[in-house]
């Protein structure tokens, strides 16, 4: 179907709506990484390194639209271990979970200990840790973007949905990329709830990868509600600051 017929579907539309915000779903765990990550750069190279890493993220995502038949394929199962097959796509997901479980977790311990780590364990220079970061961003986006254009190709068969709607996901990423990460910074227990997550998404990834299907909406829920909760407390430490004069 042609661009033009696409347009006159009312069909096509519900499915273009449904798989742009599906993709910004998806987008919220890379962008709570992305944030944690480049937070850890010096001030003036943090929106810099937001912006080169989405950007690339961008062009790889329609790099990858563009090889879907291939894609697909890595969902068919290469090799099996005790009756249980795994594919590509498999194997993607739980490299790509357990880096986020390491990563998390080292991070989680660095909150909890800083004063066991002389210098930060990201990078020892501002170009290291610059470098470090934009290859951090894409690797974890080569998992999410794997995952979510598989899914995108179960919802709807024209590429063109499929190139608009990753482009219109990755635009609010890039809006939203450093407000999220000012508002993390400003508040240090978001940190610690925005690393549970991670580490939340990692085992789930994890868990995909071996076969165990998690409903994404589970997760999903359960990262609302925390963070429901934590606004609470922010908004009753708030309050009792107000009361207490600001001491």
């Amino acid at each position: 179907m042609d661009i033009v017929g696409l347009m006159q579907d009312p069909s096509a539309w519900i499915a273009l709506v449904t798989l742009v915000v599906m993709e910004v779903v998806l987008g919220i765990d890379n962008l709570i990484f992305i944030s944690i990550l480049t937070n850890k750069l010096p001030v003036e190279h943090r929106e810099k390194a937001r912006k080169i890493g989405i950007g690339l993220a961008l062009i790889m995502r329609l790099a990858l639209l563009g090889t879907v038949a291939w894609i697909v394929q890595l969902t068919q199962p290469v090799f099996e271990v005790f009756g249980q097959g795994f594919s590509w796509k498999d194997m993607i997901l739980i490299g790509g979970g357990l880096f986020l479980v390491w990563k998390a977790t080292k991070e989680i311990h660095h909150n909890v200990d800083p004063q066991e780590h002389g210098e930060d364990f990201i990078a020892k220079s501002t170009t290291t840790g610059f470098a470090s970061a934009i290859g951090q961003i894409l690797l974890l986006d080569l998992v999410f973007s794997i995952d979510s254009i598989i899914t995108a190709v179960g919802m709807t068969p024209h590429l063109p949905i499929m190139f608009i709607a990753v482009i219109a996901a990755v635009t609010v990423m890039l809006v939203a990329a450093t407000p999220l990460a000012n508002f993390i910074e400003k508040n240090p227990t978001i940190v610690m709830l925005a690393l549970a997550f991670l580490l939340m998404i990692g085992t789930t990834l994890i868990a995909e990868g071996m076969g165990f299907h998690v409903p994404k909406g589970y997760v999903y829920a359960a990262m609302a509600f925390s963070a429901v909760v934590e606004v609470l407390n922010m908004l009753a430490r708030n309050r009792r600051k107000r009361l207490s004069g600001g001491h």
